[in-house]
């Protein structure tokens, strides 16, 4: 050999050392309230070629659980910690004055916690967020102060997608903000989109230094309001004439055809589903493109990952990153089967938007899919966002990527063993060979991840993550879980729920169809005991009486945009006015 193809063959060998041994980029993509089976991977009929080819380069899970409600998800996704000790048991639009005088009850994410993104940034990596953030509006807990880099960031449950707008009266103003500052939004974006544009920018910012990158993308879709741009809507305009009950069925009947759920599992059919046939046939097309709409919101958003994917490839980063794909909890279903009645007109009014037929979807209108829909978007699973039914837990969950290809993990797979939101930060940890300073961190202490690395399950060198006798404890809101091994213990509290425990094996009977507590009494039992030690080493706070998530964030809303002595003055007349009706009503009679 001569001196030059010795060289040469020393280069390329070092070349391929440095390729090596570097850290892999990390993409973490997270949709809002994306149901059950809205991919084509998990038994939908909406196109989604970019999650599918991820799912076909990588594992999809199955058993996948994440909390009912987006910040307690968002939380737990970024610190591996529990949302009861974390800061964020609940959305703060919706914790009630008696639990919020614990430090706990905050809704924002404490001190006591680190994120997955300052460790990798204290490790070398560059960190970017776009998207909905929700874990605390005040400097100090913007994202830019919690380990990112780069950021562009939605502080609120959500926002109009079209424009730098408050989607809800609960805002004064649409809270974005760009690497801690308030944000000059453009004048005409659409969500999605903007989302990814900005996280090409900030990796191309930092390209040449050839450091690994964390770029987190929290999508605003397809949370309320449902918007999409028309060229993607007018696809599915024919695809849901036929209901949400025959929908839920088609989805049912292909995800077992995938495996993704037994094939003899059974399916309830949801109380609070409208019966199609009561409608004329004019509100069943409006109904039809109140999904079409969604269904666009969910294909714009594959489109756009597509985008990154695509940009990742061409900068020769794509065989360097992995990719993580979920949702931060189940379908949404705000917004009643009777969309066009005069009450809905009137809000709707108010806040500057309509839900006209010819423009739903697009900007200036107000769209949501309701009950009926969301539980089609759950198929085959029972409940959705809010409650603690596998329709509100239980979501999509991908890992992909090349580097994974050294870990033997074998690619298109599902994998159903029970996995939960707190294992993301772990296996993310792992992947790239940073420790958690578990005590300790920056100077204060923090708390210890409660949740585990999945990378023994990918490599093949596990078949499970919990053990058969290993627990997961779970409560948002009165919403109460506890998993152990195939076993679920399950409370959901009015109105949609029934207020009592009920005991499912979730991993034979996804769709909990068979309450088996009177079957397996001893085992529903000790089940309950393990879920009161649960709550009471997470310092879980009673609710006050006749809770209801949905009033208390109306009456939260009221006392945010008037004030607290005005709100206490219009609580007390109203409690007066409410006695004197009923002292004259009494003396009437």
């Amino acid at each position: 050999m001569s001196k030059s193809a010795g060289l040469a063959c020393a280069l390329m060998l070092m070349h391929g050392w440095v390729l090596a041994a570097k850290q892999p980029n990390v993409v973490l993509i997270l949709a809002d309230d994306l149901g059950f089976s809205d991919t084509q991977p998990y038994g939908g009929e909406i196109r989604t070629p970019s999650i599918n080819e991820l799912a076909a380069t990588g594992v999809s899970f199955t058993n996948y659980h994440t909390s009912a409600s987006c910040a307690p998800s968002r939380a737990m996704l970024l610190t591996g910690v529990d949302s009861h000790i974390n800061g964020v048991p609940n959305i703060p639009e919706a914790i009630p004055p008696q639990q919020k005088k614990h430090s706990n009850y905050q809704g924002e994410l404490d001190t006591n916690v680190v994120t997955v993104a300052s460790l990798l940034y204290d490790a070398g990596y560059h960190t970017y967020m776009a998207g909905k953030w929700h874990l605390g509006k005040q400097s100090h807990q913007l994202p830019f102060n919690r380990g990112f880099e780069r950021t562009l960031s939605m502080a609120d449950t959500g926002s109009d997608n079209w424009q730098a707008k408050p989607y809800l009266p609960l805002y004064n103003q649409a809270n974005w903000t760009q690497d801690g500052e308030a944000a000059m939004m453009p004048k005409d974006f659409y969500s999605s989109e903007l989302l990814i544009d900005k996280t090409i920018e900030f990796i191309d910012s930092n390209i040449q230094d050839q450091k690994p990158f964390f770029a987190y993308v929290p999508f605003l879709a397809v949370h309320i309001p449902v918007q999409a741009p028309k060229s993607f809507t007018e696809r599915y305009t024919k695809v849901y004439q036929d209901g949400w009950k025959e929908l839920r069925r088609q989805r049912q009947e292909q995800a077992k055809k995938l495996g993704v759920v037994p094939i003899d599992s059974l399916m309830n059919e949801m109380d609070t589903s409208s019966d199609w046939d009561s409608f004329s046939e004019d509100e069943k097309q409006y109904h039809a493109k109140r999904m079409a709409v969604y269904a666009g919101m969910v294909e714009a958003m594959d489109f756009h990952i597509g985008r990154l994917i695509t940009h990742l490839k061409h900068i020769n980063q794509y065989d360097n990153t992995i990719f993580i794909f979920t949702s931060d909890n189940g379908s949404e279903a705000s917004g009643s089967d009777t969309p066009l009645s005069i009450a809905t007109q009137l809000g709707l009014g108010l806040t500057g938007y309509n839900n006209d037929y010819t423009t739903l979807g697009e900007k200036g209108s107000f769209n949501s899919i309701g009950p009926s829909f969301a539980s089609a978007a759950a198929s085959p699973l029972s409940y959705y966002k809010f409650y603690a039914g596998e329709g509100g837990m239980r979501v999509p969950m991908i890992i992909s990527g090349a580097p994974l290809s050294k870990y033997k993990m074998q690619h298109n797979t599902y994998e159903d063993a029970l996995t939960y939101v707190m294992d993301i930060t772990p296996t993310i940890l792992e992947l790239t060979n940073v420790k958690h300073p578990e005590n300790r961190y920056g100077g204060r202490r923090i708390e210890a991840m409660g949740g585990r690395s999945l990378l023994p399950m990918l490599s093949g060198n596990s078949e499970y993550i919990y053990g058969p006798e290993e627990t997961i404890g779970y409560e948002v809101a009165g919403n109460k879980a506890l998993f152990q091994g195939d076993y679920k213990i399950m409370y959901n509290t009015g109105p949609v729920g029934d207020n009592q425990w009920h005991l499912y094996n979730i991993a034979a009977d996804p769709g909990e169809t068979q309450d088996l507590k009177n079957i397996r009494p001893e085992h529903f039992e000790n089940m309950k005991v393990l879920y009161a030690e649960y709550e009471k080493l997470h310092h879980i706070q009673p609710l006050p009486a006749g809770y209801n998530q949905q009033r208390q964030l109306v009456l939260n809303g009221v006392k945010k945009i008037i004030g607290t002595e005005l709100f206490t003055l219009m609580l007390t007349l109203l409690t007066v006015l409410g006695f004197y009706f009923i002292y004259r009503f009494k003396k009437q009679l």
